[in-house]
């Protein structure tokens, strides 16, 4: 059983503000993203590149992030510097459960997803072959932060006050479904879905890092870590 520390709590403002940056990247950025790169562009006369506007898109949440969680990222800091060598092996920890159970899940999953492929790896594969140093960052430094602050700091942490399972059930799914429904909507074809199950090991190995270690650092660094390996695989 993960050893359970107290977790940084959050105020009245940060719940608030965390619930509306949850919406917007989980399903309002997503819809809205493109036009509004698009109204840069016909306003200034820029063309924006697809790196670009990647870049873009992640540097202005993390900023958000930040901004929003400012306290609570002030508090679980405190927390991660209090106990360095404790949390760095709860990350050491959940490095090997990542793939010790992403390898059986791999095996278990292939024979329901069968030959269908995972666009959202061959997104980031394109996007890492089109503009490999830009894509780096934003894997390994910003999405994971922006990632772990709204879906293991705000919506775990937050609902563990009240129910533990349902913390671990609503983080690991919304996570799941984060990386999928888009491509779902856009290839009219909802067996996309299935893919979630793709990403509720990773997702239940980031909580459990996130519990085990008491601040939210301990699953920043695991995901920044799991990204990393997986972008220097393709470069």
């Amino acid at each position: 059983m993960a050893k359970q520390r107290p977790l940084a709590g959050m105020t009245k403002t940060e719940r608030l503000l965390g619930g509306v940056l949850l919406l917007l990247y989980l399903v309002v950025l997503p819809l809205t993203a493109d036009r509004a790169f698009g109204l840069v562009e016909h306003l200034t006369g820029w063309v924006l590149g697809e790196d670009v506007r990647s870049a873009a898109y992640y540097y202005v949440l993390f900023a958000l992030t930040a901004a929003a969680f400012s306290a609570f990222l002030a508090r679980t800091t405190r927390d991660f510097l209090s106990r360095v060598w404790s949390v760095l092996g709860s990350v050491c920890l959940g490095l090997v459960a990542f793939f010790g159970l992403g390898e059986l899940s791999a095996r278990l999953l292939g024979l329901v997803l069968a030959e269908q492929v995972n666009l959202n790896d061959a997104a980031i594969s394109a996007k890492v072959e089109a503009a490999p140093y830009s894509t780096a960052v934003i894997v390994v430094l910003l999405a994971p932060f922006v990632e772990e602050m709204l879906f293991r700091g705000y919506l775990f942490g937050n609902i563990r006050e009240f129910s533990r399972p349902a913390a671990y059930a609503a983080s690991c799914l919304l996570f799941a479904f984060l990386h999928v429904w888009q491509f779902a909507a856009v290839n009219h074809s909802w067996t996309y879905l299935l893919q979630m199950l793709q990403y509720l090991i990773p997702g239940l190995v980031m909580a459990w890092t996130y519990e085990r270690s008491g601040t939210l650092w301990g699953s920043v660094l695991l995901h920044a870590a799991v990204n990393g390996l997986a972008v220097a695989a393709l470069l």
